[in-house]
């Protein structure tokens, strides 16, 4: 760990804070602190540090902080409010990760980074299909071990794309599918009539309905109260044999425990980038689930999608000690 600081003897200035950090981000945060240059010090942790006792302590006496990774509990956000004015968060869903309500109760602004890395995250719910449907990452494994053995793949031209949530990254991921020459379904809380049409995509009534009709489900909804659970046990019971389940927005979405339990049955692949806990438990059930590609958590991690995001966030920030509002949701 160390630490990197800006100004540290202009103890008149206030004083933001990056009590951990992404070990891909620091190279971008470091590049943007002379924007920061008059309007505060900055004091930026390069570790990936999750203990709440220990980010508390690097918290203390800042005006603002930005968070990556962690969750503020209602015992730190209060321990917070006693100096802090902005948290700027490097994730979109910052409901998830702070309670707005008390935020906004202690005077805290909250802010958040949007559509970031919808082409990132688009382009890996791909690559989890491609992996799955046609196995290089396997075969290539085989030939560095001396084999020559084709392995038969799936393909997708003709298939039915069926996408839950329709948002920038849902929208990016129909484009591609409808370049593959796929039929593409949506269900979806709002209207998006333009975008539909430019791919021909079909709307339906019900989740459950979508999944039971499609060969590929990508999921891309955000997580929060009114999503938590969304997708049901008997939602992952009307996959066909032979389905596949993408999911790169958030584990929390299916029901706890039902992925797991429909992928013993070993009818079905998934493609997950997205977990429960994480980093994910050594014993955790998905690590030992038939025919599926897990990665950690890596959807967003390109370096155009970390430059946006540091870019945003260093924006929000900027925006608070200015009397401006970026990306403000509280």
């Amino acid at each position: 760990m160390s630490v990197i600081e800006t100004t540290p003897s202009r103890e008149g200035l206030p004083l933001l804070v990056i009590p951990n950090c992404v070990p891909v981000m620091v190279k971008a945060f470091r590049a943007l602190l002379p924007e920061f240059d008059g309007l505060c010090r900055v004091r930026l942790f390069t570790d990936t540090m999750l203990d709440e006792e220990i980010l508390a302590r690097r918290m203390k006496g800042a005006d603002a902080v930005i968070v990556v990774g962690f969750h503020v509990s209602d015992d730190l956000l209060k321990t917070l409010s006693q100096t802090v004015r902005c948290i700027a968060f490097g994730g979109t869903g910052v409901d998830n990760y702070v309670n707005l309500d008390k935020a906004q109760e202690y005077g805290i602004r909250i802010c958040n980074i949007v559509h970031y890395g919808d082409a990132a995250v688009a382009e890996h719910a791909i690559a989890l299909l491609m992996e799955i449907t046609r196995r290089v990452g396997e075969m290539n494994a085989d030939m560095h071990e001396g084999e020559w053995q084709p392995l038969d793949g799936m393909e997708l031209c003709g298939k039915t794309m069926g996408i839950v949530g329709f948002g920038g990254i849902g929208q990016w991921v129909a484009r591609i599918a409808h370049g593959f020459g796929m039929h593409v379904k949506v269900w979806s809380h709002h209207a998006h009539d333009e975008a539909m049409q430019q791919i021909e995509a079909t709307s339906v009534d019900s989740i459950h309905e979508l999944f039971e009709s499609s060969d590929v489900v990508s999921l891309h909804l955000a997580y929060n109260k009114h999503t938590e659970g969304i997708i049901t046990a008997d939602d992952l019971a009307a996959l066909r044999e032979g389905s596949i389940l993408i999911n790169t927005a958030r584990a929390e979405l299916i029901e706890m425990g039902a992925l797991a339990q429909r992928l013993e049955k070993g009818d079905i692949y998934a493609g997950l980038d997205v977990f429960d806990t994480e980093p994910m438990p050594e014993m955790d059930p998905l690590r030992v689930a038939p025919n599926t590609i897990l990665t950690p958590h890596a959807a967003w991690c390109t370096d155009q999608a970390v430059h946006n995001a540091v870019r945003q966030c260093v924006d929000s920030i900027r925006g608070f000690y200015t009397g401006t509002a970026t990306n403000v949701v509280v």
